[in-house]
């Protein structure tokens, strides 16, 4: 299961994905960035313009044209959580592990410029030309996550924990093909309803990123842009935590589908021989051919 091989063919029962090649695409993330836009109406117009539910459903739309603008040319890499496991699953190589979270999240990092661009005049109106990340009048929460007061830095860390995991084993659902499979051309339909609905009932604890490049590429953002350091010292110095605790998550959400559902699959014609391993079938003997019986 934790191979760091960099075969993109599953080995044995286990995983089979539409996905056959992964390619980097420098434009893949930057429609994701919806989520933002979806927040900033949100606070700039203090709710009279949207609400919690108008920023989940733009963030999960959002991901939705993501996938269908650039599904076919990455894969659709719009998370480092998403490509970890990928990785795990031996779907992605590690040597592009690195290249794709930097590239994610530069464009997060990007496509928050983008709508402080047009939200400028909105959010200096509501914050009074003060850039703060806490107080009535913050705008620090358009851009990332922060947590709520009660919350603490081991229970939010489980929070991205079960949130991701639950995001990955969803995702693996709906890829695999030997599952009861989504019809072809609505996989990025089901993907966002499985966001929507982590988002509506996992994100008043910390506003549900499961996503360390949409978190920390806008955070560092806010930080250049004028919010100062406290984007990164606030709620205990919260900020590590999406950006380390959805790694975690991604690997207990792939071995949660591998050991559950993916290896109980029946072998289908043409698989490569299934590997040795603790997580594998083992392979069944050759059969002797029968005897014929001899005459003496």
């Amino acid at each position: 299961l934790l191979s760091q091989g960099a075969s993109a063919r599953p080995r044995g029962n286990g995983l089979k994905l539409r996905q056959g090649r992964v390619r980097l695409a420098l434009r893949k993330d930057f429609f994701a960035e919806g989520a933002v836009g979806g927040s900033a109406q949100k606070v700039t117009s203090s709710g009279t313009k949207g609400n919690i539910l108008t920023a989940d459903l733009a963030g999960a739309l959002a991901v939705m044209v993501a996938i269908y603008t650039a599904g076919g040319v990455s894969g659709a890499h719009l998370n480092p959580a998403f490509s970890f496991a990928m990785c795990l699953l031996e779907q992605l190589p590690w040597w592009k592990f690195p290249i794709f979270v930097a590239v994610q999240t530069s464009a997060a990092f990007i496509s928050a410029g983008a709508v402080y661009a047009l939200y400028y005049d909105a959010i200096q109106h509501y914050s009074n030309g003060t850039l703060a990340t806490s107080g009535p009048h913050e705008t620090a929460s358009i851009f990332a996550t922060y947590p709520a007061d009660y919350l603490s830095l081991s229970n939010g860390f489980l929070d991205q924990v079960m949130g991701t995991a639950l995001l990955i084993v969803g995702i693996l659902a709906i890829l695999d093909t030997r599952n009861k499979a989504v019809p072809k051309g609505l996989e990025p339909v089901v993907v966002a309803l499985l966001v929507f609905s982590i988002e509506v009932s996992m994100g008043s604890n910390c506003g549900c990123p499961m996503n360390p490049a949409r978190d920390f590429g806008p955070r560092l953002f806010t930080y250049v842009a004028g919010w100062g350091v406290e984007v990164f010292s606030r709620g205990n110095g919260w900020w590590w935590v999406p950006v380390v605790a959805p790694l975690p998550g991604a690997a207990v959400g792939s071995a949660l589908y591998q050991l559950l559902v993916a290896f109980h699959h029946p072998p289908e014609e043409g698989d490569p021989p299934p590997a040795k391993g603790p997580f594998c079938h083992p392979e069944p003997a050759a059969r002797s051919p029968p005897q014929s019986p001899s005459h003496h």
